[in-house]
C-alpha cells in the first residue's frame, strides 16, 4: 500500500481583514468625521457607521489608516453589511462618471470593488 501523508495545514499568520478597500472606492463610500467618533471606533474595533461590534478580523472590512483634523491616526473598519449598503450608494454614483464603466464594468477597479463589497454585505 502506497503511503499517503497528511495535508499541510495552512500557514499560520496574521489575518487579514476580509477585503480591503483602495483609496478611490474608500472616497466614495464617506466615512463619518472622526471627530463623531467613539474611540472603539477609532481604534477598528466596532463598524465606524453602525457602532457593531466587536468586530472579526476575518469578516471586518478595513478601511484603512486615516489622520484626524488634529493629526492623529485612526483605523476605521466597518461591518460587511454598512459597508454593503454604503458601497451600493456609491456604485450608483460611480458609474455615470465612469467612462470604464460605461464601456465595460469588469475593467474598472473600483467598480469592481464596490460590487464585491455589495456583495459580502449581503452574506448572511
Amino acid at each position: 500500500m502506497p503511503h499517503r501523508t497528511a495535508a499541510k495545514p495552512p500557514p499560520s499568520g496574521p489575518s487579514k481583514a476580509a477585503l480591503e478597500v483602495p483609496g478611490a472606492a474608500l472616497e466614495l463610500l464617506t466615512l463619518p468625521p472622526a471627530e463623531n467618533s467613539a474611540a472603539d471606533q477609532l481604534r477598528g474595533a466596532r463598524c465606524v457607521w453602525c457602532r457593531t461590534g466587536p468586530l472579526h478580523t476575518d469578516t471586518a472590512v478595513d478601511l484603512g489608516e486615516h489622520k484626524t483634523t488634529t493629526g492623529e491616526a485612526w483605523f476605521p473598519r466597518s461591518c460587511q453589511r454598512c459597508a454593503g449598503n454604503r458601497a451600493h450608494r456609491a456604485l450608483y454614483a460611480h458609474i455615470p462618471m465612469c467612462e470604464q464603466c460605461a464601456d465595460e464594468a469588469g475593467i474598472c477597479e473600483t467598480g469592481r470593488i464596490l460590487y464585491r463589497l455589495i456583495r459580502q454585505g449581503q452574506r448572511p
